[in-house]
């Protein structure tokens, strides 16, 4: 399956990002979700498909998550995941 995805990162909180089909946008996105993600802000249109790696994000799960719910959010990274991305913890 390949889909071509529009991605948003959220103003409030940092490292916080929304992937959506491109030809939807956000209207299968709850309001809910939309006031405390805050005014989303494109950054970045990909083509997901099964192959490709993404940096912090699983692209089968991310896939998945938009074909059952029109939208895929990505946390901001824990404190444990910090930690092991800079070096530490090895």
């Amino acid at each position: 399956m390949k889909l071509l995805c529009q991605v948003y990162r959220s103003p409030r909180q940092q490292e916080m990002y929304l992937f959506v089909e491109k030809a939807r946008g956000l209207v299968d996105v709850p309001a809910e979700l939309l006031a405390r993600f805050g005014e989303p802000q494109e950054i970045m249109t990909l083509l997901l498909e099964p192959q490709r790696k993404l940096a912090r994000a699983d692209v089968d799960e991310v896939l998945a998550s938009i074909a059952d719910k029109g939208f895929y959010l990505q946390m901001p990274p824990t404190a444990a995941e910090l930690l092991r991305r800079d070096g530490y913890g090895e």
